[in-house]
């Protein structure tokens, strides 16, 4: 071929198809970075494509005063005020719910509500009581990171690796929670980062899954090295996170009374001869093969852990589908911590699809939130939770909200201040006045009456004669809806306003985030003209709406 024929083609190619081939490349890169609008688009297409049937009966969406309800409770974790919910209702642009989703995730809030759930996710299953001492680190250390938007890698990594004193660094709360006790730890890193429970095979193969009791052992051995111990101050008590690895007199270093002094090596207990050593096991992690080798530091050990987690397809998979199940109110896979290769499931190229751009986005959490708020899936009325021959999706599903949700709806409700006198970082108590009364921990009260495991299935999630006691005849709801002329929230409102029907749209508003139907106006309208006492019935309507079943969940 001649010189003067290869110099064409190549201008040819220059000319021609290089251009083609940067638009391809273009194309191509775009979607392997899906904007959240993309990809809810995408997500609302697979589950057509994968779920629905032609004659499936989709829920209706919801109109803009639930959508801002709904989105408000998931995002900052409380509800909009009357103010709030007028001037959305009002707004004529287009693109309103994705802004005030912009919106909310920019509020300082948005950090506290998610740090607040993932300290439940971790404390609800902890075998140390005293736990509890890293709980306002942990919520204080979680929403500096959700407002800074971290990637959902940095902040497992974080925890994976923490040392330090639990009272100053809340990503030490796996550790503390478990006692420092290498098998608990290893269990709990695997269920909340996988959201694969491997523990299962701690003393015997799997049952239902893959994993064998190596496998366990093997990624154990990424978690002899770190120990709990005891910080010796007359100040204040509290514990450190520390990695242990002084070398052993013998084979294994002696443990304290407590557990609290880390091990060398970590060895798979023998089952026939409980008192003999033991099989001593290389650190290897079960979803890969990769491995240490024997006597590689703490650091080492669980700094690569970390990495090989965080790059791991389950590891997306996993935060995908608890937010999923969070926000829509059922997940891709039935339980949500308990996946992996050996479950099946609901929607398959879907899930997929979204862990697969959520890690392309470099796990941007909220990314995701903006995706899933803007899928039809999210937006959909709510129904019951559906049967086993039920089509999953269909409609969103109630949630009973968590107590520091039912906590703030009640605060805004009512217009009341939050008691100023908390803990800080490291447990101090702080000054300030306590509208909600004397008692200083009514928050941490709450929780006590209405908390409940994040990972438990929500089906499992019941009332209980105390939670209905401390709505009912609690003193603080009592009081707060009273109508005290210049005092309380309704007090004010009653003296503001002659018009019945204007306060009764109030009050479901405050409340419910919602008008009242025909029939519930009326009700309410008759039951005010016929009774003597005005701020009573008023004290009734406010009572029972902050009683019902409605405030109580997100739907």
């Amino acid at each position: 071929m001649g010189k003067a024929m290869i110099a064409w083609r190549i201008n040819w190619w220059l000319v021609f198809l290089f251009p083609i081939a940067i638009a391809l490349l273009s194309a191509t890169c775009g979607r392997a970075k899906p904007t959240s609008s993309e990809a809810a688009h995408e997500v609302d297409r697979l589950l057509a494509e994968e779920v629905f049937k032609p004659d499936t009966k989709l829920a209706p969406q919801i109109d803009d005063a639930a959508y801002l309800r709904r989105v408000w409770l998931d995002i900052v974790g409380d509800i909009p005020t009357p103010e709030h919910i007028t001037a959305f209702v009002l707004d004529p642009a287009q693109d309103k719910r994705e802004r005030v989703v912009a919106e909310l995730l920019a509020n300082p809030r948005y950090g506290q509500n998610w740090a607040r759930y993932w300290r439940d996710v971790i404390l609800s299953r902890k075998i140390e009581d005293r736990a509890t001492i890293v709980s306002n680190a942990l919520v204080t250390t979680l929403t500096e990171r959700f407002n800074e938007n971290q990637s959902w890698a940095k902040i497992a990594t974080a925890f994976i690796t923490a040392t330090g004193d639990v009272r100053e660094n809340g990503a030490t709360a796996i550790e503390l929670a478990q006692d420092g006790r290498t098998e608990e730890v290893t269990s709990e890193v695997s269920r909340i980062f996988l959201a694969i429970q491997i523990q299962c095979a701690q003393c015997h193969d799997h049952k239902t899954d893959r994993w064998k009791r190596e496998q366990f052992h093997e990624l154990a051995a990424f978690f002899p090295r770190v120990a709990v111990r005891p910080i010796q101050s007359p100040v204040e008590r509290s514990f450190e996170v520390v990695s242990d690895d002084r070398p052993a007199p013998g084979r294994k270093l002696p443990a304290d009374a407590q557990g609290r002094r880390g091990q060398p090596e970590h060895y798979m207990p023998d089952m026939k001869n409980p008192t003999a050593e033991g099989t001593k096991m290389q650190p290897k992690f079960f979803l890969t093969s990769a491995k240490l080798p024997f006597g590689s530091t703490d650091a080492e050990r669980r700094g690569a852990i970390a990495k090989w987690m965080t790059q791991n397809s389950w590891f997306a998979t996993a935060f995908v589908n608890r937010m999923w199940f969070e926000l829509v109110g059922e997940g891709f896979y039935a339980s949500i911590d308990d996946i992996g290769p050996d479950r099946t499931p609901v929607a398959p190229k879907t899930a997929e699809y979204l862990s697969r751009a959520f890690a392309q986005n470099g796990y941007d959490i909220k990314w995701l939130f903006r995706t899933i708020c803007a899928t039809e899936a999210y937006q959909r009325e709510s129904r019951p939770r559906r049967g086993e021959d039920g089509v999953p999706f269909v409609a969103s599903v109630a949630q009973p909200l968590r107590s520091d949700q039912l906590f703030n709806t009640i605060l805004t409700a009512l217009d009341l201040e939050e008691p100023e006198a908390v803990l800080n970082r490291r447990g101090r108590r702080e000054q300030g006045k306590a509208a909600l009364g004397p008692n200083a921990t009514a928050r941490q009260a709450f929780e006590v009456a209405f908390g409940y495991d994040p990972s438990d299935p929500r089906e499992l999630v019941n009332a209980s004669i105390p939670q209905s006691l401390a709505m009912m005849n609690g003193v603080r709801i009592n009081t707060a809806v009273r109508a005290v002329r210049g005092e309380s929230m309704l007090g004010r409102l009653l003296e503001k306003t002659d018009d019945n029907a204007s306060v009764v749209e109030e009050l479901y508003l405050r409340t419910v985030s919602r008008e009242p139907t025909a029939k519930e106006r009326e009700g309410a309208l008759k039951f005010a003209k016929d009774a003597k006492n005005r701020a009573a019935v008023f004290e009734d309507l406010l009572w029972a709406l902050v009683n019902s079943s409605e405030f109580a969940h997100r739907r």
